[in-house]
């Protein structure tokens, strides 16, 4: 009994101890996958307005399961490629409201999960503010611009995020976006452009987003002349597939100025030529000649885009067509013309011969028995005589 008891005392040290050492575990675990400093909730970190310059000596502490990182309103300017290494779950991330002027090309290339990225409230649009004075215009901005890649944003900046479902680029003072800087986000549902400074968009910069769904534009000094008359084509289009598009207000040129682009019929663009030399616009501008196999847009040179072999037949198709139907619509008229005109002449013709008293139709008659001769005197080779007297005129048949 002596036995037993011992080794039942024994069992239940043990089963505390090893409580205890779970116990301690689980709080050294906690501590070392949420920083002090943060607040931890599952999956969850949020390390907002914590005055934070640097990542470096926080994102190790973070657990690797992390799937949502809050770093809002912070003083962060620089992003390293090799800073979300270790957060290869991470499915929400929340950099707003921070003083980011340039995004480096790949630096968000490991976070392949990554299904929301919000980087409002930045600085993308702003860095030229060092080498462009209060004087600079709005056209030598953009210029710089493009110059420069666009603007803050490298064109492969969000490279590796083939599962973004969320973009949100507002409030960042951006001129200008790079043709390609959405390339491969076509799983992308949601993109912000609001309140900005974006006078123009390209089409081809959305093209690649077959996924879109709604699109926030509001709050920018549009440009509502030819610049535009691509992508409003391209918008109806993404409207026409029940996509959503916020208002897009003119601010240029003077008689569209308040109004909604959408509302702007496309009459008031007909001036706008689509694969020509030369670009007319609402302002009376004309833009530089571009080389063969290239039109202007946005004050650049681009490649014109193909068209299927299938639309250039069709306009083929369409010409021939009519050609084919004019000629048709010619003989016709013709023909009812002359049509008419022998009528007339015939009906004019009748009322004459019916106003002299004569026979509208022939009248013939046998001549009269006197006028026969006897067979005996009759050569055998002259058979009777039938006479007939159309309009005065005396007819003989045999």
């Amino acid at each position: 009994m002596r036995h037993q008891d011992q080794d039942r005392h024994n069992f239940h040290e043990i089963c505390v101890t090893s409580i205890l050492l779970l116990v301690l575990l689980g709080l050294l675990g906690s501590v070392c996958c949420c920083p002090s400093v943060c607040i931890c909730d599952g999956n969850t970190t949020d390390c907002s307005a914590l005055g934070l310059t640097s990542l470096t000596p926080l994102l190790p502490l973070l657990d690797q399961d992390t799937d949502t990182l809050r770093l809002a309103q912070n003083n962060l300017s620089f992003l390293a490629a090799s800073d979300f290494t270790n957060l290869t779950s991470l499915k929400v991330l929340d950099l707003s409201q921070n003083h980011f002027s340039t995004l480096q090309a790949g630096v968000f290339s490991c976070l392949s999960s990554l299904r929301w990225l919000n980087l409002s409230g930045n600085h993308l649009g702003t860095h030229l503010a060092t080498s462009c004075n209060a004087n600079c215009s709005k056209e030598l901005e953009q210029k710089l611009n493009r110059s420069r890649g666009g603007v803050g944003l490298s064109k492969e900046v969000f490279k590796g995020l083939e599962w973004l479902h969320g973009l949100d680029l507002s409030y960042n003072g951006l001129l200008w976006l790079p043709v390609d800087l959405l390339n491969g986000l076509q799983r992308l549902s949601w993109l912000s452009l609001a309140r900005n400074r974006l006078a123009v968009l390209e089409r081809g910069t959305f093209e690649p987003l077959v996924g879109l769904h709604q699109l926030l534009l509001a709050g920018n000094p549009w440009e509502c002349d030819c610049k535009l008359w691509d992508f409003k084509h391209w918008m109806e289009w993404m409207i026409y597939r029940d996509g959503l598009v916020d208002t897009m207000t003119c601010s240029f040129p003077r008689n569209l100025m308040g109004r909604n682009l959408r509302n702007v019929p496309a009459e008031m663009f007909n001036n706008c030529l689509r694969g020509g030399a030369r670009e007319a616009t609402f302002g009376g501008s004309i833009r530089p000649l571009c080389p063969p196999g290239r039109v202007s847009s946005n004050d650049e040179c681009v490649r014109q885009r193909y068209r299927p072999v299938s639309v250039r037949r069709a306009h083929v198709t369409q010409i021939v067509a009519g050609v084919v139907c004019s000629t048709v619509c010619v003989m016709m008229v013709v023909a009812a013309t002359y049509g008419c005109i022998y009528a007339s002449l015939m009906a004019r013709f009748q009322r004459e011969l019916k106003n002299r008293g004569q026979p509208l139709m022939a009248e013939c008659r046998m001549d009269d028995p006197e006028d026969v001769q006897s067979p005996t005197e009759v050569p055998e080779e002259a058979p009777p005589k039938e006479a007939c007297v159309v309009h005065g005129y005396r007819i003989s048949s045999f």
